[in-house]
């Protein structure tokens, strides 16, 4: 997992509420284990044709897409069925972040321990963002994690909160398990100075 540095970047724009994440990848894609590949079925339903043709409106189909590490959705993105697939899908197109109002729980936690930031902020925030991306698809916003703040085009600061050791480990781009193993030689110091104390007395009952 990539360590998150500031990003600055342009955004892409899903004004819809409620996405869930048969939406973000659907289920006929989860048959594989592997996380690279994912990013081309992502929205896949809403990205293709029948005949499987890019459809040319839709905001990820856009040639500029690809450079934007930023996706701004609209409310309680991430709802419905556990897939660790869409946290896959949406680093795997080169979002590192995704800007919402609210998320589903197991969503944001599947999207902090694979490296994807969910940045929730207020609704007048969320609709500022909409318009400004509306009025000019060209824009760009910085996100700072260490200070985590989200920078508007006019220099304005939005903070978003994160809980302390998620933002930790997204910094030093490790996962729980991760952690623990940078715990090592705190863990070998601390078995040295208490040795394993076994009872060998058997109680009879």
């Amino acid at each position: 997992m990539q360590p998150f540095t500031p990003i600055t970047s342009r955004v892409v724009a899903l004004p819809i509420d409620n996405i869930d994440t048969d939406q973000i990848i659907p289920a006929r894609f989860l048959k594989t284990i592997s996380k690279e590949g994912l990013g081309q079925h992502l929205f896949a339903d809403w990205r293709y044709n029948p005949d499987g043709s890019p459809k040319p409106d839709f905001p990820l189909n856009q040639p500029w897409a690809r450079e934007a590490h930023i996706l701004l959705v609209g409310d309680n993105f991430g709802c419905g069925s556990s897939r660790e697939h869409a946290p896959w899908a949406l680093i795997d197109f080169g979002f590192r972040a995704v800007i919402s109002t609210s998320f589903a729980d197991i969503f944001r936690n599947n999207a902090l321990k694979n490296g994807l930031l969910p940045v929730v902020v207020d609704t007048d925030t969320h609709r500022r963002l909409f318009d400004l991306v509306g009025a000019n698809p060209s824009i760009t916003l910085t996100l700072d994690l260490a200070s985590q703040s989200l920078i508007l085009p006019d220099g304005q600061q939005v903070h978003f909160p994160i809980d302390a050791f998620n933002k930790r480990c997204l910094l030093e781009g490790i996962d729980q398990l991760g952690y623990l193993l940078k715990q090592e030689p705190l863990i070998q110091a601390y078995e040295a100075a208490h040795p394993a104390r076994v009872n060998t007395r058997i109680t009879e009952v």
